[in-house]
């Protein structure tokens, strides 16, 4: 059985068409744990318009999403793990897929699809995937995830992986206290220890929130500190054999550039790009955010709405 686990927080208008994409699934065998994290909306009220004897509604005190994650998997019953958050949306065959390259792959712990972007207009965007080793194929072992990850849309997303339950204990779930990244770092853990089976094609769609740019950087205030960063230049510190870990990390720092540059943080901006310049010297993709550093905020502002346009 497989679990699927939603974060819930202030969802009110999505949370409904989010339950819907799964209970339209082609597969039968599965529970829905809805956690609850606190929301001061309508979120619940709508949830409970969904009459399914396979929900469970969990509450709790407002304490972040990785906390609400780990809840689930805690009140999980199934062997696999499944995640959506509660604006996405997932295709009739999403499960049917995932339940494939789970029996194909009997040696994988970790298995994820392809997705979609779609803003507030209704307007869709394909995900760029670079580097997939197999590339003639539309499913197979992910062998390279950083290297891919590194020079493309990340290909594990939070609503379209399903988890074997015990290699998520052994990380001990999502990291708690992380507002930026937590996910991300997640996979990255996984990755380092786990196989991952990988199709190419999408079953899922990523709903972008009103306002929000597809291909941007997500507009919201860093962890101080970067905790991701920290954690990641350890795992890279003890695994520098791993093909494209050191360039990731150069991109983490690079994502960090791009936010900081639109707070208009001048400081913390050429900071993050001298460090994914050192892991990455030949990252080009820095430059632009060093040039933006340096010119007056007018400019660099007029240059930010341009872009916007």
């Amino acid at each position: 059985m497989i679990s699927i686990i939603i974060p819930l927080y202030n969802k009110e208008k999505t949370i409904v068409r989010t339950l819907c994409s799964i209970i339209r699934q082609n597969v039968n065998d599965y529970e829905i744990i809805i956690v609850d994290d606190g929301s001061t909306d309508n979120s619940i009220i709508q949830a409970k318009t969904i009459t399914d004897s396979r929900i469970r509604i969990i509450s709790q005190n407002n304490s972040g999403v990785s906390v609400a994650r780990n809840r689930g998997i805690q009140e999980a019953k199934g062997e696999y793990i499944g995640f959506i958050d509660a604006d996405d949306e997932w295709d009739e065959d999403y499960l049917q897929s995932q339940l494939g390259l789970i029996n194909k792959y009997r040696n994988c712990d970790v298995f994820g699809t392809n997705y979609r972007f779609e803003d507030w207009q209704g307007n869709c965007y394909n995900t760029i995937l670079n580097k997939l080793p197999f590339a003639n194929e539309t499913d197979g072992i992910l062998t390279n995830y950083f290297d891919v990850a590194s020079c493309s849309h990340v290909p594990i997303w939070t609503s379209a992986v399903i988890i074997k339950r015990d290699a998520l204990l052994k990380i001990k779930g999502f990291p708690v206290g992380i507002k930026s990244g937590e996910d991300l770092l997640t996979w990255a853990r996984l990755a380092l220890n786990h196989k991952i089976a990988y199709t190419s094609i999408p079953h899922a769609t990523y709903h972008l929130d009103e306002g929000y740019e597809y291909g941007a950087e997500p507009v919201r205030r860093q962890d101080v500190g970067d905790p991701v960063g920290k954690e990641l230049r350890e795992l890279y510190l003890k695994n520098k054999n791993i093909i494209g870990l050191k360039q990731y990390l150069s991109h983490w720092h690079k994502m960090r550039a791009s936010v900081a540059i639109r707070f208009g943080e001048k400081g913390e901006t050429l900071r993050e790009c001298i460090k994914a310049l050192k892991y990455r010297p030949l990252n080009f993709k820095v430059i632009p955010f060093v040039i933006l550093a340096l010119v007056p905020s007018k400019i660099r502002h007029k240059i930010i709405l341009m872009k916007k346009h």
